[in-house]
């Protein structure tokens, strides 16, 4: 009768463990007051879990050889990306561990003793014996309440929480390497023009130079013409010295060394590519900040799970099986079998107060991922409207900006003009001249302001476009006349 019940308890067991249910809240995710369009345009939608968020090369869309090149070397190189990239092993490998729970414990010990008793002990044979084991021993939880499969559900959403995170260090990568990348091309372009400027005022002093030796021109004007030329090599060496640091920012994020690294010069010319209107709506959702939180959201939301299970009886069924004999040449015989198996119950009956310490620290942890989780999503839309309004916004100062360079430029050489005639003072020349020289590096630097601008859109939108995405970003704008080399 004892044997028939020993073999059914196992039966009877797993049976209990099947029509257990897991204790706590099951996840749902929270909702998020939300305006239903964006400010500067079309309609959204929510973030998607990371793993269904679209990848995609975003920054070929800008037609730029030079920065896709940059873009695959980090994706290589960045050392914050290959440690984001470790931490998704980490948490795939604590989430095995989690799952692991879920099944059987099978261990072995064997052993062999060799044993004399002392004739002189009491209680005890005179003589020399021997035990040899070979067990198999095996624990197992039964998961009534729900704590290991609260505790997996909590690790695979840890995974995929940094999974988006891992996204979130790449898609910044990337956009902080177009941002440097046109920001010092941007810089490239105001190096042109200082330069350009700098030979056409070395021109301009030779001149005065002569006019002052012929009587034409006073000393006065050449002091000036040589405080001019001065100021223009004082902000060109400013400019290169930014330049520098730009390009040591982006050999960090290269992963190579500030020294060996190196970026020709090269003007930034075109306009960026335009985003039509209703883009965002397709767009959002591919937010991986926003994914990672919501899987935290998820994964504290089963830890309440895991919480609650602690209030209740932790079942355990142990085993054991082997081959005992005090002689190794009987061990594996059928007669010297060994086993054993039992259930074992453990019921929290005082703990000071800690499971329910424990159970208001896990329902508290999980009020802050909700909070943080509609706080990203309101950052989010913060993002997209201040991007797209900034490229609005910029595009018009661009426009405004390409008058103001041509009506300086005119009065530049109106002005020389004049002042070789005689009409002028060689003063209303520098002021035309500091006029359009300004206003030409005004218009660089909004330049570059536009494509970073672009760069920060991307990056508000989440990055990665499906390639038939990818094809509606063409540019829809006219291109600007560039500003050409100041006076």
């Amino acid at each position: 009768m004892k044997t028939r019940l020993l073999s059914v308890l196992p039966a009877l067991v797993l049976g209990g463990w099947l029509a257990g249910c897991a204790v706590g809240p099951n996840y749902q995710r929270a909702e998020v007051a939300t305006p239903p369009a964006f400010a500067e345009a079309g309609p959204w939608k929510q973030a998607a879990p990371a793993d269904e968020v679209a990848k995609g090369d975003w920054w070929t869309l800008f037609n730029d050889a030079p920065l896709n090149d940059l873009e695959g070397k980090a994706t290589q190189n960045n050392q914050q990306l290959q440690a984001a990239m470790a931490r998704v092993d980490e948490a795939r490998s604590i989430s095995r561990v989690a799952r692991s729970e879920l099944f059987p414990t099978v261990t072995t010990d064997p052993s062999g003793e060799e044993l004399r008793n002392s004739p002189s002990a009491t209680q005890t044979l005179p003589g020399q014996s021997s035990d040899v084991r070979v067990p198999v021993d095996l624990n197992y939880e039964v998961d009534a309440w729900g704590r290991v499969r609260r505790t997996v559900e909590a690790a695979q959403a840890n995974v995929q929480a940094t999974v988006a995170d891992e996204e979130t260090v790449r898609l910044t990568l990337h956009a902080e390497v177009a941002q440097n990348y046109f920001t010092l091309r941007a810089t490239d372009s105001e190096l042109a023009i200082v330069t350009s400027a700098i030979d056409l005022r070395q021109q301009e002093l030779d001149l005065i130079r002569a006019r002052y030796q012929a009587g034409s021109s006073s000393d006065l004007d050449v002091s000036r013409a040589e405080t001019e030329l001065t100021d223009a090599k004082a902000e060109l060496a400013s400019i290169r010295e930014r330049r520098a640091e730009l390009e040591h920012a982006l050999a960090v994020l290269e992963g190579a060394a500030a020294e060996s690294f190196h970026i020709a010069a090269s003007p930034l010319e075109g306009v960026p590519p335009a985003i039509p209107e209703g883009v965002p709506s397709d767009l959002l959702e591919r937010r991986p900040d926003v994914a990672s939180a919501e899987r935290t959201m998820a994964a504290t939301n089963a830890e309440i799970g895991v919480a609650k299970a602690a209030f209740f009886p932790e079942i355990r069924l142990t085993g054991a099986a082997g081959f005992e004999s005090a002689d190794l040449g009987s061990l594996f015989n059928w007669s010297s079998r060994v086993w054993s198996i039992g259930p074992s119950v453990s019921l929290p009956i005082f703990d000071g107060g800690k499971n329910t310490a424990n159970l208001n620290r896990s329902e508290a942890a999980y009020d802050e991922a909700v909070a943080n989780y509609r706080q990203q999503v309101l950052t989010s839309f913060e993002e997209v409207e201040n991007g797209l309004s900034s490229l609005r916004n910029l595009s018009d100062q661009a426009g405004a900006e390409q008058s103001s360079v041509d009506s300086s430029q005119r009065a530049y050489k109106l002005s020389d003009l004049r002042y070789k005639t005689g009409t002028d003072t060689y003063l209303d020349v520098i002021d035309s001249e500091r006029s359009a020289l300004q206003s030409q590096r005004a218009a660089a630097q909004t330049l570059g302001q536009r494509y970073v601008s672009s760069v920060l859109l991307v990056k508000a939108l989440g990055g990665g476009w499906r390639d038939s995405a990818i094809h509606a970003f063409a540019s829809t704008e006219t291109p600007q006349p560039q500003p050409t080399p100041a006076p």
